[in-house]
């Protein structure tokens, strides 16, 4: 079986070399362009691809690259270009005023937060019972399913970090300029993001051969589905470390909103 690259989906994207940092507060949007990137956590760290890692380890010889390198492959010249205009416009929105966080605006975007990722389980949960009533013996309904709610989370998220960079925005200055760059940087990666993503079902599609190649042939009856059993809470488990990855920047967005109300050192 085709092994994964780590050229794709394991190299992750371009947050700064601290590994799994903490959530980022306002004022690491100031400096250099380099330290944005602590809006988005390592994606190779990410349960996803620790998941598929597992799954489906890929090859020790594979090349790595560092952080530099990997950039290169995802941002054009072109895409450089907006990027340094993007920071210098996102620079200019540090004039002083009050800043206006209230623990409301917190709450509140906790609770929608809280309500859409709720409503995403709750609809991993639902694809995987109708799909486990699937006669099928093939992937294809389970690759349906799952393309069916990507798409339902990329609705979801875009349409709730769209409001979450809206509450930043009104906020503060800082976290003006917070949102701003969550909104240029959702704009650089936003098609290398897909084009990665894409490739899970592709390789869940592998897992499902790999656990019906394994399955004796003199199986008896009781044991003969358990492999079916496997897939279905991998498959469940996958689209649910998928839902935690694409939440990330929102999560991260809030959390700078209430540090923002904190006293600053």
């Amino acid at each position: 079986m085709r092994q994964p690259s780590r050229g794709g989906l394991w190299s992750g994207t371009f947050s700064s070399p601290g590994g799994d940092r903490p959530p980022p507060r306002a004022r690491d949007v100031d400096g250099p362009a380099g330290e944005g990137w602590y809006l988005r956590s390592n994606f190779s760290n990410s349960r996803l691809v620790r998941l598929l890692g597992h799954w489906m380890p890929a090859d020790d010889e594979s090349p790595r690259q560092d952080v530099a390198a990997r950039r290169a492959q995802w941002l054009s010249g072109a895409d450089g270009i907006r990027r340094h205009a993007a920071h210098e416009s996102i620079a200019a929105l540090a004039a002083p005023a009050p800043a206006g966080a209230r623990p409301a605006d917190v709450a509140a975007a906790r609770e929608e937060l809280s309500r859409v990722r709720a409503a995403l389980e709750q609809a991993v949960v639902t694809a995987d019972a109708g799909t486990a009533r699937e006669p099928e013996a093939a992937y294809a309904p389970y690759h349906r399913r799952y393309l069916d709610q990507q798409r339902r989370m990329g609705m979801s998220i875009d349409a709730l970090r769209d409001r979450v960079r809206q509450a930043l925005a009104g906020a503060s200055p800082r976290l003006a300029q917070l949102a701003e760059l969550d909104a240029v940087l959702a704009r650089l990666f936003a098609a290398r993001e897909q084009q990665l993503l894409a490739t899970v079902p592709a390789c869940l599609g592998e897992r499902f051969e790999q656990l019906r190649r394994q399955q004796p042939d003199d199986a008896d009856a009781a044991s003969r589905g358990a492999w079916r059993d496997t897939f279905a809470r991998e498959f469940r488990e996958a689209l649910l470390a998928e839902l935690e990855l694409r939440l990330q920047p929102v999560a991260g967005m809030i959390d700078a909103l209430s540090n923002e109300m904190k006293p600053h050192r």
